[in-house]
């Protein structure tokens, strides 16, 4: 015969769990929740080391119509800065633009805000990244219905591949500086009301090819700045993850003719200064003709580049 089991009474403090859960609800109406913000993946970066100067160099030629110019930039890694190669990438759907990455100074550190693809470009720093990124905007191309026109007078394409063209001058309102960050001792610039509201758009992030790109470039050590002393023998190249060499331009490109192009091409690169933009200005050939202007918006700040 089995033996009853005793059992015991037990009680439950609720008390106590609902005055730590009251407390709790009280702490958490205290904190104040920003509003939300597109932040693609791994984008927070914080370093205490200033980016080096972007370096001069040409554009490959537009190897496939529809692609989009994506510029140049440093990335971080634990070794240090590495040059990531400008290049031309497939967009990923109709009627989005690159808004590039950018550096700013902000608390005593530099931190990265990533690239992103949008209806409109928004706010990057103000760098003059060149080929149309010109601190404000995009004045390389745009889209006209499902297909993506090129302006001449600051992309380089072959007519042969691309024949969605036109002409539109482009005009600088601000200093061409090399500085590569935003703030600080670096550029002073403020998002526009037409970037803040960019900024709100539906964002996607960088596509699989740019993550590979970035990849392949954060594992070559000859991008990493001390390696290369921020001049990279592969600046730019025609596709994403080509480090092989083939159509690819390297730093100092100013000397060099841009890929066969006729010499009015120069006016197209990454300018070192404002003392070169005004030397080059003064040149017959880095005057190109167009049925209009386009200007930056005006900024509520003037920008002001370190020197080199």
């Amino acid at each position: 015969m089995s033996r009853p089991v005793m059992t015991r009474p037990v009680s439950v403090r609720v008390i106590p769990l609902a005055a730590t859960a009251l407390f709790l609800a009280a702490c958490a109406a205290q904190v104040r929740v920003a509003p939300a913000v597109y932040v693609p993946p791994d984008a927070v970066v914080q370093v205490r080391l200033a980016p080096p100067p972007l370096p001069v160099y040409v554009q490959p030629p537009c190897p496939v119509a529809g692609w989009i110019w994506t510029p140049g930039y440093w990335a971080w890694a634990p070794a240090g800065y590495y040059w990531v190669p400008g290049t031309w990438v497939a967009p990923p759907r109709i009627g989005v633009l690159w808004t590039p990455g950018y550096w700013g100074y902000i608390g005593g550190a530099y931190v990265w805000h990533a690239g992103y693809w949008g209806p409109h470009v928004g706010f990057y720093g103000g760098v003059h990244y060149g080929f149309g990124y010109t601190g404000v905007g995009y004045a390389g191309g745009r889209w006209v219905g499902g297909t993506f026109a090129y302006n001449r007078s600051v992309t380089n394409v072959n007519v042969t591949v691309v024949h969605n063209i036109y002409n539109e001058t482009v005009v600088n309102d601000v200093n061409v500086t090399r500085v590569s960050y935003n703030g600080g001792a670096g550029i002073r610039a403020e998002p526009t009301a037409q970037e803040r509201l960019a900024e709100r758009e539906q964002h996607v992030q960088a596509t699989a090819m740019q993550r590979q790109h970035v990849e392949r470039a954060r594992n070559d050590p000859a991008m990493m700045a001390h390696a290369n002393h921020g001049h990279p023998a592969i600046a730019a190249i025609p596709r994403t993850g080509r480090f092989d060499g083939r159509g690819s331009v390297g730093d100092h490109g100013a000397g060099e003719r841009a890929n066969g192009r006729s010499a009015e091409f120069r006016g197209n690169m990454n300018r070192g200064n404002a003392a070169h933009a005004a030397r080059d200005a003064r040149r017959p050939e880095a005057r190109h003709p167009g049925p209009r202007k386009h200007r930056n918006a005006k900024r509520r700040q003037n920008r002001h580049g370190q020197p080199d």
